[in-house]
């Protein structure tokens, strides 16, 4: 089988999908990412940003790590990582967009490669750093990395982007994680019907409930839709 290639002109016909974003602090970002970008020097770039972020997301995984035994340093240091992580993953394609220098199949292909990569990093370091457990880490890993397949096929077949689901998009999630690395801090263990657990572990049960139901949303959804407009009978 042979694969078309691709000619300058495919390159400019190109059609970038929809963005859908409806989490709840969508507006608040998108105005701050604005007044970043015209704000950065003309010397930073949005590779550079693009690199920071998934810098920053390997460095949060070591600083698990650090943090079984420098719990308040550790988990002060990953709190400061997933800053930098936000800075770096939102801010790149804003500022392309700012400066008119969009190359959206390289800016989608190279954002979000690097952001599945780096999300083994983060779930690899919370599963060796005593908070959670190396089961539930797996567990969130896999369920990740497969919402995040359907959504990039979802991307290509359907032509929308989802970059939020409900209230929630990776902002709010890291919100929610630094809250957590807080709560570590005073309680790392809960008890639930009478027996102990890790907090993260309660934590990313939840977190794989969550996206698991939405997988299964999703597929069915865009399945559904798909079988809809490609009927031939």
């Amino acid at each position: 089988m042979t694969t078309p290639s691709v000619t300058p002109q495919t390159a400019k016909e190109f059609q970038p999908a929809a963005r859908q974003q409806t989490s709840i602090l969508s507006s608040l970002e998108k105005r701050a990412l604005l007044h970043l970008a015209r704000a950065l020097p003309r010397s930073v770039n949005s590779d550079h940003l693009t690199a920071l972020g998934f810098l920053a997301m390997v460095a949060a995984g070591a600083c698990y790590y650090w943090a079984a035994s420098n719990p308040a340093a550790g988990l002060t240091a990953v709190t400061l990582c997933l800053a930098l992580n936000w800075f770096g993953d939102s801010l790149d394609g804003t500022l392309a967009r700012v400066r008119d220098q969009q190359r959206p199949r390289y800016g989608f292909y190279l954002d979000h490669i690097l952001d599945s990569a780096g999300s083994i990093f983060l779930f690899g370091g919370l599963a060796i750093s005593g908070y959670m457990s190396p089961g539930i880490a797996a567990g969130l890993l896999v369920i990740y990395l497969l919402l995040s397949i359907e959504v990039f096929l979802a991307t290509y077949t359907i032509g929308k982007f989802q970059i939020s689901f409900g209230a929630f998009s990776p902002t709010e999630l890291r919100l929610l994680l630094v809250i957590g690395n807080v709560a570590l801090l005073w309680k790392p263990v809960v008890v639930l019907f009478g027996r102990q657990f890790l907090l993260f572990d309660v934590g990313g049960a939840c977190g794989i409930a969550g996206m698991l139901a939405i997988v299964v949303y999703s597929i069915a959804k865009h399945t559904a839709q798909l079988y809809r407009e490609e009927t031939r009978w």
